[in-house]
């Protein structure tokens, strides 16, 4: 995801050519989607269930993006990208759950998950009204700012086994 988003925001920031979106696509395939479905994988091992749920669930959004970005790109057709932004709804409104229930891991999660659900309400506003790309772009390139902080943060705790890189305590604590 940390990649992908800058890969993503680069285009839509204006900072790569649009002309060459299909060089995005090895970048949302493998270090997009494909990584995230093993980080999934791994954490359904480890019973995490938020996690597995959330890595699993970007990850095939991710695989659908590249397969929209390879139809859009390589395919002779005329279509209407209305159906990718009632998709793009249809995900929102999943990942508005995942960001609720990220209010039980750390700050830095959670900040994640807020500039994904913007970067994807901007993408959808982008294709329907023709709002300006750069709006999601600016969310993408937050998401992954606070990605590659949050990546840094879990492998250097947890390779000294102190709390070195500060995450942010979870906003709620469920009482039992």
């Amino acid at each position: 995801m940390v990649i992908a988003a800058l890969v993503l925001a680069s285009t839509d920031l204006k900072l790569a050519s649009s002309t060459s979106k299909s060089l995005m696509i090895p970048w949302t395939l493998f270090l997009g989607a494909t990584a995230q479905l093993i980080a999934g994988i791994m954490d359904f091992k480890r019973n995490n269930i938020f996690g597995a749920t959330t890595f699993t669930t970007y990850s095939f959004f991710r695989y659908s993006v590249s397969f929209t970005l390879i139809i859009t790109i390589f395919f002779n057709i005329n279509f209407d990208l209305t159906h990718y932004a009632y998709g793009l709804i249809g995900f929102f409104i999943f990942s508005i759950i995942l960001t609720i229930a990220s209010l039980m891991t750390n700050k830095t999660f959670f900040i994640i998950l807020i500039f994904i659900d913007l970067a994807i309400i901007t993408l959808v506003s982008n294709i329907l009204i023709k709002s300006p790309a750069e709006l999601v772009g600016v969310s993408l390139i937050i998401v992954s700012i606070f990605s590659f902080y949050g990546a840094m943060g879990i492998l250097i705790n947890n390779m000294t086994g102190k709390n070195i890189i500060q995450l942010g305590k979870a906003f709620w604590k469920p009482q039992n």
